[in-house]
């Protein structure tokens, strides 16, 4: 409990200390070519996401991350075990990048406005048109050079189980013809949804493999593909680094 209870004065206290330094920096990288950019905004977030990890005593391991292009935007296409996979993925594959997030989160206050200079997309699942119009701007993003990261179940599955792909989050990337990288996150969910609210020390094992080039998939449906990536991610929590090169 006390764990927890630190973990939830370092959440919020570094984002209001550190609230002016984001937004100086948002005034300070207008002006930046955008790799220097992306980099500029990314830093305080990643070092608060290392932070919460390293709170909860948990370790996190990343394999294959040489296999991210480092001149090109990608689409981060990932499982979803729970709340930590945010933090992770943050604070341990160092490429700047934003989220494909619900529109909710978009209205808690200071978060949003980290998320919006990470350039996160926020969709608001019950409006059609907004959806639709997020996703446009998601596109727009990667086209001009800000990678992103989706979670095609739409949900957390608070375990090792895999929900379905929602096909239409693939569109970001056939749209834009970045390339897509699987992630497979293996054990986040022990950090706290496995323990109802109390935050426990877990090993993390975050898996990147072998980017998928729209161009070799491009003869496959929306569902096909999300079926393909999503084959691509369960064999890392099956057999571990299998699909890693």
């Amino acid at each position: 409990m006390i764990r927890t209870l630190i973990w939830f004065s370092y959440f919020w206290g570094f984002l209001f200390w550190h609230f002016p330094a984001i937004r100086k920096a948002r005034v300070e990288a207008e002006n930046l070519p955008l790799a220097e950019r992306d980099e500029l905004i990314a830093s305080l977030p990643r070092r608060w996401a290392r932070t919460l990890v390293k709170l909860t005593g948990s370790t996190v391991e990343v394999f294959g991350e040489e296999h991210i292009p480092k001149d090109r935007p990608v689409l981060f296409v990932s499982n979803h075990q729970g709340n930590f996979d945010v933090p992770i993925l943050i604070g341990f594959i160092h490429k700047p990048k934003g989220f494909i997030s619900k529109i909710e989160v978009k209205k808690m206050p200071i978060i949003g406005s980290y998320m919006e200079a990470m350039k996160c997309v926020f969709i608001d699942r019950k409006n059609k048109r907004q959806s639709v119009k997020a996703i446009q701007e998601g596109i727009k993003y990667l086209k001009d050079g800000h990678s992103l990261v989706i979670f095609p179940e739409g949900t957390r599955s608070k375990g090792k189980e895999i929900g379905e792909f929602k096909g239409g989050s693939f569109r970001l990337a056939v749209k834009s013809e970045v390339p897509i990288i699987p992630v497979t996150i293996n054990g986040s969910y022990q950090i706290m949804e496995k323990n109802g609210f109390i935050m426990k020390p877990a090993n993390v094992k975050v898996y990147v493999s072998d980017p998928i080039f729209i161009d070799d998939v491009k003869h496959l449906s929306m569902d096909e593909l999300g079926q393909y990536v999503k084959t691509i991610i369960a064999k890392n929590l099956k057999n571990p680094g299998n699909s890693l090169k």
